[in-house]
């Protein structure tokens, strides 16, 4: 039962788990991954209901304070208004603080949804707009813009705009990631960084995101060099050892491995996918999970 001038029945949206930075693409580069969540939600006439299933679902709040209802009400608010009540069901498959964007999967499918239950929303609130209050939510726009646009995404903000611009993916580019079983807080992460780089070091890591986008976008022989890091893996490495450990030992190897987002997570880049999920495994600790990746992939869809 919905009130006047909302969509009737649930709408179901699936967005898609993201990494970032991909080495050296600090804060503006991003990339759809396979793993999905779904979201699901209706208008009713009052009240309040969150159910939540899969990872995380006994560590995330059950009212205002849930992420993607938080989400909702900042697309509802440019839009109509709250509705009188509202049921949320959460089907979480992302890692949460593990750096696959599960809080860039949780605003984006959010806004969305709210969007979409709208019976008009999709007209008055388009994906530019979408994007921008994404942004406003999650704070720099890397991971919320594969996360809505899907593919390969080149992302930016100055001042209060925001832009993103899909890059062609070559199809021969896949990922394995590999999660570790602990998590490690972005702002942990962030905290590390040093207000002040190098400028040779600046100059370096340029070069190589420059380099990285001509790789996946049609070089990818390029890509070992291309994810060459020097702002931001290395001094994360007191919060998360291992990764770090992971990522040289890969590296070492030739594998083009890269810290995904704000980790503790590696993403390791896949041409020639024969044999690398296992040859990845062979460099993890103990607890780790393998999961190759299909990437580049659509963004967050309305499916119902």
């Amino acid at each position: 039962m919905t009130g006047r001038g909302w969509v009737p029945g649930p709408v179901i949206v699936e967005v898609p788990a993201t990494s970032a930075n991909l080495g050296p693409g600090y804060d503006c580069l991003g990339l759809a991954l396979e793993l999905v969540d779904t979201l699901e939600a209706e208008v009713l006439p009052e009240g309040l209901t969150i159910e939540v299933e899969g990872e995380a679902a006994e560590e995330v709040p059950r009212d205002e304070r849930h992420l993607v209802v938080r989400s909702m009400q900042v697309a509802f608010s440019a839009l109509d208004g709250p509705p009188p009540g509202l049921r949320l069901r959460c089907t979480n498959r992302i890692p949460h603080s593990r750096g696959m964007g599960s809080s860039s999967a949780a605003i984006v499918g959010g806004l969305v949804l709210a969007r979409a239950l709208v019976p008009d929303g999709a007209a008055r609130l388009d994906d530019a707009a979408l994007l921008a209050l994404a942004n406003r939510i999650e704070g720099h726009p890397d991971n919320v813009a594969p996360a809505l646009l899907g593919g390969f995404v080149v992302s930016g903000q100055a001042g209060e705009v925001v832009w993103a611009q899909r890059v062609d993916l070559d199809p021969r580019v896949r990922a394995v990631v590999a999660v570790p079983p602990y998590a490690v807080a972005t702002a942990v992460a962030r905290g590390l960084l040093p207000e002040v780089v190098p400028h040779a070091d600046a100059a370096a890591n340029t070069g190589r995101a420059a380099l990285l986008v001509a790789a996946l976008a049609g070089e990818p022989s390029h890509l070992l060099r291309a994810t060459e890091d020097f702002l931001h893996q290395q001094q994360r490495t007191p919060a998360m050892p291992e990764t770090l450990a992971v990522v040289g030992a890969l590296r070492d190897a030739g594998v083009p491995a890269v810290v995904s987002g704000a980790g503790p997570t590696v993403l390791a880049f896949v041409v020639d996918e024969v044999g690398v999920p296992a040859a990845v495994a062979t460099h993890l600790p103990a607890g780790w999970r393998v999961l190759p990746q299909a990437v580049g992939g659509p963004g967050a869809r309305v499916l119902a």
